[in-house]
């Protein structure tokens, strides 16, 4: 495990050699792993990381359903609703489901629709790893909303090597150099065996050169 101020370290120098922008870049974690097996769907990486100071950009939540769910999405400001007809209209449509797909990074679904989302939206979100979240009646999905607002998921399918956002120049580097010790953390924490499955792990900009870590 490379410790925070190597972490923090690389991060400043990151943004040090990008090129100056008048807009704030994302600033992207490329994770390289090895001696693992990653055909072997066990070895495989999909985890949702909450992150302490999140991604600092909007990220997508659409929530699928009726009635109170709809009410609690308005007062969580989700950016889409779908209703069970629209769920519906959407499978006949592939050229719009993809775009939803596409879009909104999580999806929450009451238990009642997940039959329909399955059926007509499943070939869209499945492969993208972005099959709804469940929700039983009488959840509250307000504080879901509130941590998946300020998460990453990380889903590596048959690939050693990985990338996430971990933050966006407008942050402070000690910000940033925290949500990557959460996410190398947690990442080596599933690996077979831990820090010894990574290889390395650089640190860029959107347009700057990438800085390794250690």
């Amino acid at each position: 495990m490379v410790d925070r101020a190597k972490i923090l370290e690389a991060v400043k120098t990151a943004v040090e050699k990008a090129p100056k922008r008048k807009f704030s870049e994302s600033i992207d974690i490329t994770i390289n792993l090895k001696n693992i097996d990653m055909a072997q769907p066990k070895n495989r990486i999909d985890e949702t990381i909450m992150l302490p100071h999140g991604t600092g950009e909007s990220i997508g939540i659409c929530v699928i359903g009726k009635g109170d769910i709809v009410t609690q999405a308005k007062d969580a400001k989700v950016d889409l609703i779908i209703g069970p007809e629209e769920v519906e209209r959407l499978g006949g449509q592939p050229r719009e489901a993809r775009k939803v797909a596409s879009k909104y990074r999580y999806f929450l679904a009451e238990t009642a629709v997940m039959p329909g989302v399955g059926r007509y939206l499943g070939p869209r979100l499945g492969p993208r790893g972005r099959m709804p979240m469940p929700i039983t009646s009488g959840q509250d999905i307000r504080p879901i909303v509130e941590r998946l607002k300020n998460s990453v998921k990380i889903r590596t399918k048959d690939k050693t090597v990985f990338s996430t956002k971990v933050g966006t120049t407008a942050m402070k580097p000690e910000q940033v150099a925290e949500n990557i010790e959460t996410i190398v953390k947690r990442v080596e924490s599933v690996l077979e065996q831990g820090p010894l499955n990574v290889r390395s792990v650089f640190v860029k900009t959107t347009m700057g050169p990438a800085v390794r870590l250690g």
